[in-house]
């Protein structure tokens, strides 16, 4: 596997790379719905996120093909694909992995050795990550933001790319461990899977063993992935898509004078911290690449605000008392900022 600081030349990459990465989008999706039935909302910013570089938090109740879409994804990229399932009872090293005594065979020396864990693949699903305990769930943190892990005082760099998929379900909460902030704002996106539609779980039902021995093709390389990465870094932003995605996130803050007064201030304890207009703009100029434009629009900023902010901001007892969520206030928000005029 290959780092792409070091193999790729961002000068090289060109307009047929471009028009490679929408043809080659376009297939991948054709491949996953072989497999996943319907979805596409989440099939398409899963994509945006492995394009980004980005880990993703998915929350839904058991039983929506969470797992079977991860897997799906690494088999048509090639990625070397990891399930974590987290237990109460798991310790760090379970992921990380641990050093061990190992004797040698012909000179009777012993030595200790590290021993990969599960987190040196391509792509990790941490499933159901709200099951362990905070020292368990920080273990990736710095995988997560890093892309490498320390153990016994010794940094391991991991393989690239590499991208962290977790899990929640929101219907059974006792016994576990919320994410702290620090952690949930590593994840790019967050993104809720709802049920399918009759006619989807129709399909579902009457094609199980179908979808389960279904196969899919390769389309990107590992290569093609670190190589796409890099072209949608370079994709140009106008002033004007920049300053609607600060514009966004500052509103998110209670004490920022740009906070709408009665929709959003008075339920909101902490807002979006800086990383989130990053992720804003990463996103949206991934949209953009992925349908063939040259750069973003302050709508693409608007259609991926909801998975990019949903995690970011803490509510406090006024709307809980109000049954408010976080998706109706960055509803609320999206009414009241409007995009920049510069007329």
């Amino acid at each position: 596997m290959i780092d792409h600081q070091e193999h790729f030349d961002p000068n090289s990459l060109t307009e047929e790379d471009f028009d490679r990465l929408t043809v080659g989008y376009a297939s991948l999706r054709e491949q996953i719905r072989r497999v996943i039935i319907g979805q596409h909302e989440i099939v398409e910013q899963l994509l945006i996120a492995l394009l980004c570089h980005g880990n993703t938090l998915v929350v839904g109740v058991p039983g929506l093909a969470k797992t079977l879409l991860v897997r799906t994804l690494a088999k048509c990229l090639d990625l070397e694909f990891a399930r974590i399932q987290f237990t109460p009872d798991m310790m760090p090293s379970d992921i990380l992995g641990t050093e061990l005594i190992q004797t040698d065979q012909k000179t009777g020396d012993r030595q200790l050795q590290f021993q990969r864990g599960p987190v040196f693949a391509n792509l990790i699903l941490a499933d159901e990550i709200n099951r362990t305990p905070p020292k368990t769930q920080a273990a990736l943190l710095e995988a997560m933001s890093e892309h490498q892990i320390t153990v016994g005082g010794e940094t391991h760099q991991l393989v690239e790319p590499f991208m962290v998929v977790a899990t929640q379900n929101p219907i059974e909460q006792e016994g576990t461990y919320p994410l702290p902030e620090a952690q949930l704002d590593r994840f790019l996106f967050s993104l809720w899977i709802d049920y399918p539609s009759r006619n989807e779980e129709r399909i579902i039902a009457g094609e199980a063993e179908r979808i389960l021995h279904q196969e899919v093709d390769i389309v990107f390389s590992r290569e093609d992935l670190v190589r796409y990465r890099q072209l949608i870094a370079q994709v140009p932003v106008s002033d004007h898509v920049l300053d609607h995605a600060v514009d966004l996130v500052r509103a998110t803050r209670p004490d920022d004078p740009t906070c709408p007064t009665e929709t959003v201030k008075p339920y909101v304890s902490w807002g979006a911290g800086p990383r989130a207009a990053q992720h804003l703009i990463l996103a949206a100029k991934c949209l953009a690449a992925l349908e063939g434009r040259p750069t973003p629009a302050a709508d693409d900023v608007r259609r991926i605000a909801m998975s990019v902010l949903r995690h970011r901001l803490v509510l406090n007892y006024a709307a809980a008392g109000e049954a408010l969520t976080s998706e109706k206030i960055i509803q609320r928000l999206l009414e009241a900022v409007r995009e920049p005029d510069y007329r």
